[in-house]
């Protein structure tokens, strides 16, 4: 179902991505509109596809994932076949956050968050290093944070 969004769905997305706990009657308040009116409104936005889900986001140095690391991955074969296993087996891994199939460059680049260098090289083994098709991995550690978003400008 494709939708075509008006202001209202944007006030509406806008402040649901800064805060999805709110009620829906604080939702009408923020956005201006109708208690009932929103309801409608987030239900359509969620029956078609563009509101996917409502999420906590936890701090990752509050439960022990202290150490975020970016890696590039490049396989030996790149038929459609063997990039689709290797998707399946990182979506299989709840250590990794981010998928992304890219080019030019590496096949992938994956967002991974570990509790430290131990378990990281313990995923790197399990993931990479055991697999056959995986022809070469890079990995970059993160020392510092400066941004974080989930919000897509609407």
């Amino acid at each position: 179902m494709e939708i075509t969004l008006d202001e209202l769905d944007k006030r509406i997305l806008n402040a649901l991505q800064a805060d999805a706990a709110q009620t829906n009657h604080q939702l009408a308040q923020q956005v201006h509109a109708s208690a009932p009116t929103c309801l409608r409104r987030v239900k359509r936005l969620t029956d078609a596809g563009i509101i996917l889900r409502q999420v906590a986001i936890v701090a990752p140095d509050k439960v022990g994932a202290g150490l975020t690391a970016i890696v590039e991955v490049t396989l030996d074969n790149q038929a459609d076949e063997r990039l689709v296993e290797f998707e399946a087996l990182v979506a299989a891994e709840p250590l990794l956050l981010q998928c992304y199939r890219v080019s030019p460059g590496p096949d992938f680049v994956l967002v991974v968050q570990v509790a430290d260098m131990a378990a990281y090289h313990a995923l790197a083994h399990q993931l990479f290093a055991a697999q056959k098709n995986v022809r070469n991995v890079r990995s970059y550690f993160s020392i510092h944070r400066s941004k974080f978003e989930t919000r897509l400008a609407v």
